[in-house]
């Protein structure tokens, strides 16, 4: 286990690796400072720094994917720019304005196309991701040609992505096995305005959240001709007793066995869903509404995170008994969690007190921390080998 004093003894002589120097990768990471359109590049085998990108443009809102070596991140900014970083030198490799605005991405099985949702125009536009060179692009069109925004876009098996289309109430499959030539499967009236949503870590199902009405659209990618179905049609934004202030990010939605644990629209609850047959087994009172509801890589705890004006506390669920078993302080403004890919410790984005955080989570202590600018999203590597993120 790993101590606060250890934390603090290899800031002092765990000297940052030159930017040329040959290393693995599987224990990099970045975090988005969002203010100042840059990444810090973190290692966490002994939870360091080792230096800051800038010139990114506008991260208020940015994610990242990565290639399948671990060496590259592809970075979606809220400006419409895609930029691809390499970690190890901690330089921009090329970048891109594609859009007006953009809201997310992905990387495709086979690690060779980046696929980028937007806001303004609409759609989503395929590159290569060796290179950034466009590959192909799919309006999100509706209603006689009516263009609308794309959210919850994912990667699949079988080298598709799946999105939403939030003005049209659509959920599409691209099938990309012929990058230049997309196979296109559209499902509508799959409810009203879906505004985020996320794949199940085995890749089979798709879950769309709604913000115009109660329920989610579920998606079978098994079997895609049965068409999406409703589910939980108590849950979402039409039966809120409180106003939401963050609407809850549905890819941090926590598996945990056949236990689905995911965030209530409005309320300051939890809700335990069964994946077998996708109904409520539980709800679990909360300090605030959740936001991020994470699983531990072993399914056995959730980490929850809340919306303002409650966004300075941590919340965890022991998944067994379904009981609260820790809270945590960490300061004003807490945005992001990124477990370690075998769980030992979970870093932590505390945006408005300027800081970055690790826990220890067996024991919950603080073993690391260091300044950092307005954080926010944590992206480790280890994300490159998993479905949907």
């Amino acid at each position: 286990m790993k101590s606060l004093f250890l934390g603090f003894l290899l800031m002092a002589c765990y000297a940052p690796l030159s930017a040329d120097e040959n290393r693995g990768t599987g224990d990099l990471g970045i975090v988005v400072e969002r203010a100042n359109g840059s990444l810090q590049v973190i290692e966490s085998s002994g939870n360091t720094l080792l230096g800051r990108i800038e010139g990114l443009g506008d991260l208020s809102h940015a994610s990242a994917v990565f290639s399948r070596d671990e060496r590259f991140a592809y970075l979606f900014g809220r400006d419409g720019g895609l930029t691809k970083v390499d970690i190890l030198q901690r330089k921009v490799v090329a970048r891109t304005i594609q859009s007006g605005n953009s809201i997310g991405g992905a990387i495709s099985q086979d690690g060779t196309l980046v696929a980028v949702s937007n806001y303004q125009p609409g759609g989503v536009r395929i590159f290569n991701a060796a290179t950034l060179a466009p590959v192909a692009e799919i309006p999100a069109e509706y209603g006689g040609g009516k263009p609308s925004k794309v959210v919850g876009l994912v990667d699949a098996p079988g080298n598709r992505f799946v999105f939403s289309l939030w003005d049209a109430g659509e959920i599409w499959v691209a099938e990309m096995n012929d990058p230049a030539k997309p196979v296109i499967h559209k499902y509508k009236g799959v409810g009203m305005q879906p505004y985020d949503a996320l794949i199940t870590p085995d890749g089979r199902y798709y879950i769309a959240g709604l913000y115009g009405e109660d329920g989610l659209a579920l998606l079978d990618l098994w079997n895609l001709d049965k068409g999406p179905r409703r589910i939980l049609g108590d849950y979402g934004k039409g039966q809120q007793k409180l106003p939401v202030y963050k609407m809850p990010h549905l890819e941090g939605w926590a598996v945990a066995g056949r236990q689905l644990f995911i965030p209530a629209v409005g309320r300051h609850q939890v809700l335990v869903v069964d994946t077998e047959t996708w109904r409520e087994v539980g709800r679990l009172d909360m300090h605030g509404q959740p936001v991020f509801v994470m699983s531990r890589p072993d399914g056995r705890q959730v980490w929850v995170n809340f919306a303002f004006p409650d966004n300075d506390t941590i919340q965890v669920i022991d998944t067994q008994s379904r009981k609260l078993i820790k809270t945590l302080q960490p300061g004003k403004g807490v945005l992001h969690m990124e477990f370690e890919p075998r769980g030992e410790e979970v870093w932590v984005s505390v945006r408005d007190i300027d800081r970055l955080q690790v826990y220890d989570t067996d024991s919950f202590e603080r073993v690391a921390e260091w300044p950092a600018m307005k954080p926010s999203g944590i992206f480790l590597t280890s994300r490159a080998h998993r479905i949907g993120l």
